[in-house]
Formats: structure tokens, C-alpha cells, sequence
């Protein structure tokens, strides 16, 4: 392959990631539209359910031999995945979508950050450190967030980064089988605080149809999109092509559900895009970049 040709093939692949980030944050939208009817249980019983079934039919990893300190990572890692989906579906009932991520991917940030031994990614955390605060439901402050909702973000965010701590001890297992096996541990959180919450509902026609586009686009189609991308991005391009998301999500918000953002909001968002961006830039490893589909 030519120098022109491997400059097209990895543009397509940039444009894959930021495909991928958009059908997140548009399946995200689409399951916040469910919620008067099945509530963010319901729909992230929904989503971490059929992306089970989804990923186990591409993965098979009904074969694969764990002994017992696998299956214990495993399990720790599909417990943290279903906690992150139902956290995150709760942050976003109450808080526009563009402001949860921008709070959710502080977790992995902060992972990132806290493994360099470089003075310069001290900016970095500072930086991300900044935009958080900056959404911090100080009281008097204006456009002021529900505090509640900031608080299921967060909780969000610390699971994504026991998410990453647990993957990487699950990753003696293969990737594709590690992500369809944690997904299914996943379903143990948030299938039954969605069948307490939606009962019978969860079950109708209109739901389970909605429910699939929203997990097909949230998991399964990003997850693939991301794959295929991987294969001509190096760790540290994919990471500076995601880094947009706290933005995307924003602007899908906008477009999608008319979720209007303050200038200070504004601010926090390209505050965490600019952290997220430096923190890949000088990231000297790969923090398993093919498993973020599966997390956000």
C-alpha cells in the first residue's frame, strides 16, 4: 500500500470512530425518549440485554476455558460495565446528555492520567479538573444542574474507570469474548432494576423495537465501526479522534432533544475535549481503546 492510499484508509477510519461517537450519543438520545415509559432502568436493561445477545453471536465464547481468577475479573468487570450503563441512564434523565458524558469521561481521564510519570499531563488533569467544577451545582450559580443527576454522572465516571482496572485484569481473555461475557454479567444489574421498574412493559412491541435500534447503535454497531477502525488507527489517533465525544453528545442533545447548554457548560465540555485530546497525544500505552463502544 502506497503513502496516498494508507492516508485515505486511515482518513476512513477516523471518520468510522467519529460514526461510531455519533450513533452512541443518537442511540442515547433515542433510549431518553423511552424513559416515560420504562424509565433509564428499563432502557438500560434493554441495551446491555440485546447487545448481550448481539455480541455473544459474534464472539461464541461459550468455548473458551476460564479458570477461576478470570471468571472473578470477569465478573468484576460486567458487574462495573452494568453499574456505568444504569448510572449513566439516570444522569442523563436529569442532566442533558453532552454534560453526562462530559462528566463520565473523566473516569477514564483520570486513569490515563494518574498512570503518566509526565509533568505535562498535569495540565491535562488540571484542565479536566477545571471543566468538572465548572459543572458543580454550586449554590446561587446559574443554569444550575440538578445535583442529583451530576452525582449519577460521577458514579458513572468511577465505574468506567473500574471498568478499565478490571479490563485490563480480563483481558488474559480474548477481547471480543471478554466484552460479550462481561456484558451478559452486566444484565444481572440492570435487567432487574429494569423488570422492577418497567414490569410487563419492557416486553411490548414498541418497546422491544426501540430498544433494539437503541442497543444496535449504542454497542453493537459503534463497537464494530471501532474495530474495523482500530485496524489502521494507531491507540493514540483513536484516542484523539474520541476525545470529541463530551462535544458530539453535546450537539446531539441539541439537535436531537433541544438540550440548550450555558456558555460555562460550553466552556466545561471543550475544557474536557482539550484534556482528553493532550492526555491522548502523550499517552505512551494503549488503554484497550476496542472495548469503549461496550462502556459509554
Amino acid at each position: 500500500m502506497n503513502d496516498a492510499q494508507a492516508r485515505r484508509w486511515g482518513a476512513t477510519a477516523g471518520f468510522g470512530v467519529l460514526a461510531a461517537q455519533v450513533s452512541i450519543n443518537v442511540g442515547a438520545a433515542l433510549g431518553k425518549g423511552l424513559f416515560s415509559q420504562v424509565g433509564p432502568e428499563g432502557v438500560a436493561a434493554l441495551r446491555t440485554s440485546i447487545a448481550a445477545i448481539v455480541l455473544l453471536a459474534i464472539a461464541r465464547p461459550w468455548a473458551a476455558r476460564l479458570d477461576r481468577g478470570q471468571v472473578a475479573w470477569l465478573v468484576l468487570y460486567g458487574l462495573a460495565l452494568g453499574g456505568m450503563n444504569l448510572l449513566i441512564y439516570w444522569a442523563i434523565e436529569r442532566i442533558p446528555i453532552g454534560i453526562a458524558v462530559t462528566i463520565e469521561v473523566s473516569g477514564p481521564l483520570v486513569v490515563v492520567l494518574l498512570g503518566s510519570r509526565s509533568a505535562r499531563d498535569l495540565l491535562w488533569l488540571a484542565l479536566a479538573a477545571t471543566g468538572v467544577l465548572l459543572l458543580v451545582p454550586w449554590p446561587g450559580a446559574g443554569a444550575a444542574l440538578d445535583a442529583q443527576g451530576v452525582l449519577y454522572a460521577a458514579g458513572a465516571a468511577f465505574c468506567w474507570a473500574l471498568y478499565i482496572l478490571f479490563g485490563k485484569r480480563a483481558s488474559q481473555v480474548e477481547s471480543t469474548k471478554a466484552v460479550a461475557l462481561g456484558m451478559v454479567v452486566a444484565c444481572l444489574v440492570t435487567v432487574p432494576s429494569g423488570l422492577s421498574a418497567a414490569g410487563s412493559e419492557l416486553f411490548s412491541v414498541h418497546v422491544l423495537s426501540l430498544g433494539l435500534v437503541v442497543a444496535l447503535l449504542s454497542s453493537a454497531l459503534p463497537y464494530l465501526l471501532e474495530m474495523k477502525a482500530l485496524e489502521r488507527l494507531t491507540s493514540r489517533v483513536f484516542g484523539l479522534v474520541t476525545s470529541s465525544a463530551p462535544a458530539i453528545a453535546a450537539l446531539v442533545g441539541f439537535i436531537m432533544l433541544g438540550e440548550r447548554l450555558a456558555i460555562a457548560q460550553w466552556v466545561a465540555v471543550a475544557l474536557m475535549v482539550a484534556a482528553s485530546a493532550g492526555a491522548s497525544i502523550s499517552a505512551r500505552s494503549s488503554q484497550r481503546p476496542s472495548q469503549d463502544a461496550a462502556a459509554t
